[in-house]
């Protein structure tokens, strides 16, 4: 079975032949992190797919908020090469959750806790309940925000 590192290697020796220089050097960061993350600590060890989806998301959002702070600076160029690189690697987070499917799973995981009547004092319990349901597949800021929404914080 291929996990999804080999699909990152396999696709960058792609890109390199291709000379495709934004999507080989955006690969290239990206398997030196996850290589990173496997020796970080006391023992080695290789990441599962899901623990790569979450180092992807962080890699997206990162690539996501310096494109936002370079266009504030007025570096229109590096925000541009910025958005680049997260849509590159975009392409290998699951398809992700809109508005209005967060605002389904936050009124379903307030439901199924029956915390509707605490209010914000909820918030930690409905957050920890939906990490596992939306991890790699949206950004948690916006997912809090709707838990303070809806808890009417």
């Amino acid at each position: 079975m291929s996990t999804l590192k080999d699909r990152l290697r396999a696709d960058l020796t792609t890109a390199m032949k291709a000379r495709d220089t934004v999507r080989s050097s955006t690969l290239r960061m990206v398997l030196t992190a996850l290589t990173n993350a496997e020796v970080a600590g006391s023992t080695a060890k290789e990441l599962t797919d899901d623990e790569v989806v979450g180092l992807l998301a962080t890699e997206a959002k990162k690539r996501r908020e310096a494109a936002t702070a370079f266009e504030e600076g007025g570096a229109a160029d590096r925000a541009d090469k910025e958005r680049a690189e997260a849509a590159v690697i975009a392409e290998y987070l699951p398809q992700q959750l809109s508005e209005a499917e967060i605002g389904e799973l936050v009124t379903a995981t307030i439901a199924e806790l029956g915390v509707a009547d605490e209010g914000p004092r909820a918030m930690g319990k409905v957050m920890g309940a939906l990490q596992p349901r939306v991890k790699g597949r949206a950004d948690g800021a916006v997912v809090a925000a709707e838990v303070r929404r809806q808890l009417g914080a």
